[in-house]
């Protein structure tokens, strides 16, 4: 294999015809390919029976589809599964696989850790290293689809019926990987998955929500965390940026552009922090009228945080507080917790390169 080759994994439709059609063959190949690869898993070209001899030995010399290594597995006992992905010089990224009995959710990665430095999450806490390729994430699918058992054994019944970039980094800051390995996960020719079952979550990247909402119409959930701004700019300092109103104005945006589309907001429950009726009063009055869903989610504790969860009363209480005036309000379920592969606990193995002021500021504090 020659050191140059191309990666043809993660590569959507338009670029593989271009490709194909630049090695003088018919760009319908790509169709071909596609197939092959993400529906039926294959990526060795001998075995593409479709595809001519020449052309068979033409892709061998030219391109590849290289896989993200694995390097490790951990089951969890309630059928959670996570995976730790080599990434390059020692750095390496989780997924976790969510079995239920109506669907199979991935949590993927879309970072080598994240800048965003929110204060209660084990990914930021380790810094940023640098994006993953379209092919690295959807690596992560290909992956998952490969070794879990199919859905009823058939033909397009994958594992994964649901993706979410909910794992390390910030989504839309790797917008330029994100969006082609979108194309291919909803596409017909590979995993067709609904673009309702694909779901980025994004911790308040204004610009780019608008954005994501003009080229690509899958679900969005936001990182929220907090009712007013002086708490948020602690806990999600992007907010300082892009303060509150002019991250609901966006997702307000986001949701009209498409019919019947609802923005979940996610809100991490720390205890005495985001949890008292007051801020459930506060959150109710941001969302109030709006197309807005919260999914409440149980604090999962890491090594080095200072945070603790909410108690599981008080959660309830807050939901139903705001169940109580018309707000949809869901508490997600814990999932993976004795394999660390909460929400809020992925860390996968980062050298970081980049921490920001804050960061730091934390870190000499709990040391003084």
């Amino acid at each position: 294999m020659p050191a140059d080759a191309i990666n043809l994994l993660g590569m959507p439709q338009g670029e593989l015809e271009a490709l194909f059609t630049r090695l003088g063959e018919k760009p319908f190949h790509a169709r071909q390919l596609m197939r092959w690869v993400y529906q039926r898993g294959v990526t060795d070209f001998d075995e593409m029976t479709d595809l001519s001899k020449s052309l068979r030995q033409r892709l061998k010399d030219e391109t590849e589809v290289a896989l993200p290594q694995v390097l490790s597995q951990h089951d969890s006992t309630d059928g959670t599964v996570k995976w730790l992905f080599e990434s390059g010089f020692g750095q390496a990224v989780e997924a976790v696989f969510i079995p239920e009995a109506d669907r199979g959710t991935l949590c993927i990665s879309s970072q080598v850790g994240c800048a965003l430095d929110c204060a209660f999450c084990a990914t930021g806490a380790q810094g940023f290293n640098r994006n993953l390729s379209a092919a690295e994430i959807v690596g992560q699918v290909w992956h998952a689809n490969s070794v879990l058992p199919r859905r009823d054994n058939e033909a397009r019944d994958y594992a994964v019926t649901n993706v979410v970039f909910m794992g390390m980094g910030e989504p839309l800051a790797n917008y330029r990987s994100v969006v082609p390995a979108i194309d291919i996960l909803i596409s017909d020719l590979a995993y067709g998955i609904s673009r309702r079952r694909v779901t980025v979550s994004t911790s308040g990247l204004v610009p780019t929500i608008d954005r994501l909402g003009d080229e690509c119409n899958v679900s969005l959930a936001v990182s929220l965390h907090a009712p007013n701004d002086d708490l948020r700019d602690q806990l999600v300092p992007i907010n300082k940026m892009h303060p509150i109103a002019a991250l609901l104005d966006a997702c307000w945006r986001y949701a009209g552009k498409r019919q019947n589309r609802y923005i979940t907001f996610e809100y991490v429950m720390l205890d005495g922090v985001n949890d008292q009726a007051g801020h459930a009063d506060q959150l109710f009055e941001l969302l109030d009228g709006k197309p807005a869903k919260v999914n409440l989610i149980p604090f999962n504790p890491f090594s080095g945080n200072e945070f603790q969860r909410s108690p599981a009363d008080r959660i309830v209480r807050f939901q139903n507080r705001l169940r109580e005036r018309g707000i949809v309000t869901t508490i997600r379920k814990t999932r993976g917790e004795d394999i660390d592969a909460a929400c809020g606990q992925l860390a996968g193995k980062v050298s970081d390169r980049v921490r920001n002021r804050l960061s730091e500021k934390r870190r000499r504090t709990a040391t003084a």
